[in-house]
Formats: structure tokens, sequence, C-alpha cells
């Protein structure tokens, strides 16, 4: 896996919308923050663009995609937003080209799909991070410190999380949103967990709905092909709400498993390293 370079102040990032549409009052908060953390923004059309519930159509977005990581000047791409959109881009990005110009990407929620496709296929260490259009606006202090930590300094760190079973396992960092998961298996751009440690986020599903997910991915083979396992946000529920799920379909799994990651569709709402070896002790 390639990690690519760290930002430095005065580079250009360029700012797109691979997924829904964007909120233009949000999107000029992005931009003024992204600036004040010493980043020329270049604003890509789909973040002005709308097509019903996408960002412009798949055409569009494709572009933007393309041209900015084919853009020498573009040192960093920040998805604007999720909803979503991403997966409808998937068969036709230029993984060929995308793997030959190798740069920070970040994005978490929709963008999980294509964090699964530039680390799987183009071998790319990318950022499941905040996204300036939907989190800028009030986010905790945190969530932008552990942005620019991650993106622009290389620097990681050790979190302290619940236990939920015991041990300890390296491996590289996979994952994403719970339900963009699921939606990739049994299609040429399903998840790979085999010695992985998998993260796993979602927001406003219901326990069953969870539990459903969960089971997907456990009867597919995901859950135990995992070095181990990390739960991050799933606001509003919580482990006691999805206590059955858990006990019942991932701890008989008997990996390292954690729970609490302050990550996803929360505040604050930390930067990870996907495709980068990560070590968890439980």
């Amino acid at each position: 896996m390639y990690r690519p370079k760290s930002l430095q102040p005065g580079d250009t990032v360029a700012l797109l919308a691979p997924s829904g549409i964007c909120n233009p009052v949000k999107l000029e908060i992005s931009i003024r923050t992204l600036q004040n953390m010493g980043l020329q923004v270049q604003v890509m059309e789909s973040c002005h663009a709308s097509r019903d519930y996408l960002a412009g159509p798949d055409t569009l977005r494709l572009r933007d995609l393309h041209t900015a990581f084919a853009d020498k000047k573009v040192k960093g791409i920040l998805a604007a937003r999720g909803g979503y959109g991403a997966a409808r881009l998937l068969p036709y990005l230029d993984y060929k080209m995308i793997s030959q110009n190798p740069k920070v990407f970040v994005g978490f929620s929709d963008i999980t799909a294509l964090h699964i496709v530039l680390n799987q296929f183009c071998g790319l260490v990318t950022f499941h991070g905040p996204m300036p259009a939907s989190c800028f606006a009030d986010a905790h202090q945190q969530t932008l410190a552990s942005l620019k930590n991650m993106i622009m300094e290389g620097a990681g760190g050790v979190l302290s999380l619940r236990s939920l079973y015991p041990g300890t396992a390296t491996g590289i960092l996979t994952g994403g949103n719970l339900s963009v998961i699921a939606s990739t298996l049994g299609t040429p751009y399903e998840i790979e967990t085999r010695g992985g440690v998998l993260f796993l986020e979602e927001i406003q599903e219901a326990p069953y709905r969870v539990d459903r997910l969960l089971l997907q991915l456990k009867l597919a083979g995901k859950l135990s092909d995992a070095a181990a396992i990390i739960f991050g946000d799933f606001s509003p529920e919580n482990l006691g709400s999805l206590r059955v799920a858990i006990e019942e379909l991932v701890i008989p799994e008997k990996k390292p498993t954690l729970w609490g990651l302050p990550c996803g569709h929360s505040q604050p709402n930390i930067t990870l390293p996907l495709g980068a070896s990560v070590t968890v002790r439980a």
C-alpha cells in the first residue's frame, strides 16, 4: 500500500461532490475552513451541480474525480459531502491513471465505496475523515485537529476504547459505513477483510437493521476473515441497543473487538488511514 505525501501549507486541494448535492452556505464555510488550514481550494463543478438527489450526472461527477487525480497541481482531494451516488462511478473509474497519480483522498459515509476500490484496486492509503460541506459548519475542535494531523503531519496516535472481546491483532485497516459495505457484497467491488482490521460505523439504522447488515457480513465470511473488528459511532443507537446483534453475531467470531471509536456521523469525528497497518489491543 502506498501512503500519499502529506499536504503542506500552500498546497492545492480539490473539493468535489461524488455523491449528493452540496449546500451552498456550508460549502462556503468549508472553503474558508480549509483556507484557514493553509490550503488553497479548487472547487470542482460537481459542488454546484444537481440532478435530483445527485450532485450532477454521473459523467460530471466522474469527470471531476478524474480531473482532480490527473491534475499535478492538486495535491489532495476532499469529498465535499456524502449522501448517495459514489458507487455508481465504480465501473467507470480509470484505476490505472489513479494509481499513477496517488494523492490524499478524504471522505466517509457514502464515500466508503470509493475508499474500498482505491485501497484494493489502486493500492492507495485513503483517509476516512470529515467532509467539508457536511461536517465543517459545526465541527468539533478534535475533528479538525485530527484531520489536519493525519493529512498534513502524517500523525496517528493511540486511542483507548472499550474491549468487547480480548486479543491483539495487526492488519490493514479497512471498512467504513456498514450499509455501503454490505452493498458491495457479490459485486466486483466487494470489500476484502482477510487478515485486516474491519472498522464499521452507521447512523440512524434501527437495531434490527444493524443486525441484518452484520448478519450479511457474517454470512459472507467478512467477519470471520477479519483479524479484528472496531465499532465506531452508531448514533442514535448504542452498545446497549445493539447488544443482541453484537453478542450473538460478532462476539462468537472470537476476534479482538473494540467499541466506541469516535469516528463516523458524530462529533468528534477523527480521521483514520484506510489501507494503513494498525494494531488493535483489546
